[in-house]
């Protein structure tokens, strides 16, 4: 059995990288003493005390500044001008109609952002969140005020929506049939409710209603008289069919006595609705024309008795919608009118027809605010605007759905997105949009807003039994909550609550924790996006208790999923779930890496290293950013979407998708905060200001005025192979320069200062230190050379993936099946396989191998067809193009002769290499892979080759 794989060995050896952030960003804070605040944005923005368990600390966006045009300028300037174009009032819309607001004529963006969206849209809300953060981030870095007038408007109309929750319905009032009528907006579930017993016990009558319905949803009633779901009277706008009916029973559906209309009600425009019963007979009337007569009716109010439930807008059956459109001249007669009466009501208000107003009831729909509609019949009954789902628990409740979505998860022991999607993990993202507005800008209101959102949560979660959230906790997916510890934690650095910080304690699942505790492996079938940001919230959790369970447990997580559950590009999982440990090539799918996930884990990376600085998370920050994070944006504009990937598909030949599900998932959210501060993990400090780490080499300015210099690199990375650091300050100061040597940087990393080289010996996968007291315009230089490499599926070693530096190649080719690719052949001595390919001209990184295949960065947003895993062919021993003649043998686990010989590189000069050569083949013959006679020809061939950059043959 293989030994276990260690992470740090892994990407130090298998060559981890990493390089500009992304990342939720916790603003900085200098902890010194009392804390004092740092700006994280603007000239309002506010910010947090850093943890006195943070060994290093972040700098605020503000205060680091991206440049250059290159990779990431480009892609970061395709969603800030996303950004600054989109109308907000789209993503208000769903928030408004569920306060019972105007939603101001606006369209929800769709997907899961919407009415209509996945699972009866009961993720809606959450890319609002999402949408404030990107606002906040974007604010930080460019000071566009563009930005956070945008914050402040919907801040505002935030507010209005959690007073028109806290509050009674209260009447939209809209232009009618007649004058004024009564909205119930879609989305709302509010519903006029009549007196009881309205109908009395009725042997005729006549309904009549005016209405403007605005949705398709069949089965939304206009009047539903009943008591339950057996003994009930209805006229619904839509049947199955979508056309009108009326129908009543004393014995459930199957009874129904009832009248079909021919023809679907026009949305948008208004329509007449009346249905007449008297004996035996029922009419059904749209318009004033009959369309529907039942003569063979037995039942009339009378038979159903005194019902309890009167209503107009809502159904006693309660998966049927509510009504959504306006409601104008409403009638009830105790008899059943004339056709002419009927037609007479099409010109006229009843009042001013023969008919007269209903003398049951009669609602003109006149009031302009309130939640009362009078009653115009002379019987004095009037109506009440009334939710469905009544009132909040608490007056900070802020959704743009209803409360039932968390009362109902409190019950549930299976997961069912249909029915609750992730009302939590939808509150997180709403709640760090609005933290993040307050952080950045400082508006008052998020806070507020935010604060409202925790108590709230805390007056709900701490009544309930510890059994009962470990269960709720545990559903997929309905339980999920995200990153919403860490937000509260955050949220509690602000407010000092107590409450606050025991409110992120009831998100505890202790099942999960534990067994990260003591270093058991659980993941295998689990979620991935559903789990990784409850680890980052754990740390967060660390900080503020000083609990070690919590960050044991994060740190040994992260030691689960890198790498062993990491394909090469640095993301994780397949169809959004996790596999066995090592199990990389068996999962290779259309949906690996759903790009959430790496979102997450390079936020945990991070939140870790605040801790420990150990290299490795570094590294892998600087791979999963500069791969998967960068390749999921297209690299055009788009004033409707985003265009970020949901899943990377690794398979032979995908095609990435970079408008799924309409454009508003969860990774298109994150999307949009991941390349609006990519330079939030680029330098990080030591708190009392004695080195300043650069984590990943990116065209930035810090401004640190801790230290009153700034520190700016001019560099093309990940294009270039290195950077240039400047410092400038108007006096002298002494800090460690902390320059981090990437795994992969096996061969040439250099340092130099004003052109001298800094004595050292740079360690792949560490920190280089260079320290001195710094002056105005000294310059350092480093030198990172890239090299052409493969990684390895650790299931299969034939499966690779390839690397030029930082940066993953993919090959562009339509073919479905894996690519047989060479790469051996010309391989240098310092082991990089970049001799074996040929570079294209005009285009950077790019590179065709001798059979025509072009690999290209992953990170470029293209929708070619792409082939990130390809099937490593070596057949023969080739060295230096000079073929030996034999075979290329291969162990049981499909390691070869030529892999062995290549894994001990660099060589220092040829005769290392063929000194090397001899012994693997000495001992490939001992064990009987490879024959005598045929290992003296490779040896022969390695003598006799002539390697790229190195001595002639004849040397040798």
């Amino acid at each position: 059995m293989a030994p276990p794989l260690d992470r740090r060995n892994f990407l130090r050896g298998a060559t981890l990288a990493a390089t500009v952030p992304l990342v939720s960003s916790l603003p900085a804070w200098q902890a010194t003493g009392a804390p004092r605040m740092i700006a994280t944005g603007g000239e309002t923005g506010l910010g947090l005390p850093a943890p006195a368990a943070w060994t290093v600390q972040p700098f605020p966006l503000k205060d680091v500044t991206l440049g250059g045009d290159g990779v990431f300028a480009a892609k970061r300037r395709l969603v800030l001008d996303h950004g600054r174009g989109y109308d907000v009032d789209r993503l208000l819309q769903v928030f408004r109609a569920n306060a019972g607001l105007s939603t101001r004529g606006a369209v929800a963006p769709g997907g899961w952002e919407g009415l209509d969206g996945e699972a009866n849209g009961n993720l809606r809300g959450h890319y609002t969140g999402h949408f404030l953060t990107m606002l906040s981030q974007a604010y930080a870095s460019t000071g566009e005020a563009v930005y956070s007038e945008k914050i402040r408007y919907m801040t505002d109309a935030l507010t209005e929506v959690r007073d028109a929750l806290r509050r009674d319905p209260a009447v939209l009032s809209v232009p009618g049939r007649f004058g004024t009528a009564a909205e119930n907006v879609r989305g709302s579930h509010q519903y006029v409710d009549l007196p009881a017993g309205v109908l009395g016990r009725l042997s005729s009558v006549t309904l009549s209603a005016w209405v403007k319905p605005t949705h398709d949803g069949n089965w939304a009633r206009v009047f539903d008289f009943g008591n339950d779901t057996t003994r009930y009277l209805y006229l619904a706008a839509r049947n199955a069919n979508g056309h009108p009916r009326f129908a009543l029973t004393t014995s459930g559906p199957a009874g129904e006595q009832g009248i079909n209309g021919t023809a679907p009600l026009p949305l948008n425009r208004w329509s007449h609705l009346a249905v007449t019963l008297t004996g035996t007979t029922a009419t059904l009337y749209v318009n004033g024309a009959a369309v529907g007569r039942n003569t063979a009716t037995t039942l009339n109010p009378a038979s159903l008795g005194i019902l309890a439930n009167n209503w107009l807008g809502r159904s006693n059956h309660s998966a049927d919608p509510v009504f959504a459109g306006a409601f104008d001249q409403t009638d009830i007669w105790s008899r059943a009118l004339t056709a002419t009466e009927i037609a007479e009501l099409q010109d006229r208000p009843a009042a001013q027809s023969s008919a007269g107003p209903g003398d049951v009831a009669s609602y003109r729909f006149d009031e302009t605010s309130g939640r009362t509609f009078a009653d115009a019949s002379g019987h004095g009954r009037p109506a009440t605007l009334r939710r469905t789902w009544g009132a909040p628990s608490h007056p900070g409740f802020l959704a743009a759905y209803p409360e039932t979505q968390f009362i109902t998860l409190e019950s549930m022991t299976t997961g069912n997105y249909t029915v609750v999607w992730a009302p939590y993990y939808t509150a997180h993202k709403i709640l760090r949009g609005l933290l993040d507005a307050y952080l950045h800008t400082g508006d008052e209101q998020a806070l507020d807003l935010a604060t409202g959102m925790c108590d709230w949560m805390y007056s709900r979660l701490s009544k309930l039994p510890a059994a009962t959230r470990q269960r709720m906790w545990g559903i997929f997916s309905s339980g999920e909550f995200g990153g919403i510890v860490e937000a509260i934690c955050d949220l509690y650095a602000v407010t000092r609550k107590p409450e606050h910080l025991a409110l992120a304690r009831l998100f505890d699942l202790d099942r999960l924790i534990d067994a990260c505790v003591a270093g058991t492996d659980i993941l295998n079938g689990m979620h991935a996006n559903q789990h990784i940001p409850i680890f980052t919230g754990l740390v967060r959790l660390y900080d503020e208790t000083g609990e070690q369970r919590y960050l044991t447990a994060a740190r040994n997580f992260w030691g689960m999923v890198v790498p062993t559950r990491m394909y090469g590009i640095g993301g994780t999982s397949t169809a959004e779930f996790w596999k066995a440990p090592g199990a990389i090539a068996g999962t290779l799918s259309d949906t690996n890496a759903e790009t959430c996930c790496a979102y997450n884990m390079l936020k945990l990376s991070r939140t870790l290293f605040f801790h420990e600085q150990d290299p490795a998370y570094m590294d892998y920050y600087e791979r999963a950013l500069c791969n998967q994070i960068l390749g999921s944006k297209q690299d055009r504009p788009d004033a409707e979407k985003p265009l970020v990937t949901y899943f990377i598909g690794l398979l032979p030949g995908h095609v990435r998708d970079y408008t799924p599900k309409a454009g508003t998932t969860c990774c298109e959210g994150t999307g949009l905060e991941s390349h609006t501060k990519y330079q939030d993990s680029v330098y990080f400090a030591r708190p009392d200001g004695s080195a300043l780490y650069v984590n990943l080499y990116s065209p930035t300015t810090l401004t640190w005025a801790q230290k009153g210099v700034t520190v700016t690199q001019q560099t093309e990375y990940p294009r270039e192979q290195g950077t240039t650091i400047t410092v400038r300050g108007r006096r002298a100061t002494a800090f460690d320069l902390l320059l981090r040597v990437p795994a992969w940087a096996r061969d040439g990393f250099r340092v130099t200062v004003n052109g001298k080289a800094v004595k050292g010996t740079p360690v792949p996968g560490s920190y280089f230190t260079v320290s001195r007291t710094w002056r105005d315009g000294d310059t350092v230089r480093v030198s990172v050379p890239f090299r052409m490499r493969v990684e390895n599926a650790l299931d299969d070693p034939a499966v690779q993936t390839l690397f030029y530096g930082p940066v993953n190649l993919v090959a562009r080719d339509a073919r479905t099946e894996y690519l047989r690719i060479g790469l051996y052949r010309n391989a240098a001595l310092s082991g990089d396989l970049l001799p074996s390919l040929a570079p294209v001209a005009g285009k950077p990184l790019h590179y065709t191998t001798p059979d025509g295949v072009e690999f290209a960065p992953f990170f470029e947003g293209t929708q070619d067809p792409a082939h990130a895993y390809f099937r490593r062919a070596e057949p023969q021993v080739v060295f230096a193009t000079t073929d030996s003649g034999v075979a290329n043998p291969a162990r049981a686990d499909g390691t070869t002769l030529l892999d062995e010989v290549w894994a001990a590189a660099p060589f220092t000069a040829k005769p290392a290499l063929v000194r090397h050569v001899e012994s693997t083949v000495n001992a490939w013959v001992a064990e009987g892979l490879l024959g005598a006679a045929d290992g003296r020809k490779v040896v022969s061939t390695a003598k006799r080759a002539s390697y790229p950059g190195g001595p002639p043959a004849a040397a040798s």
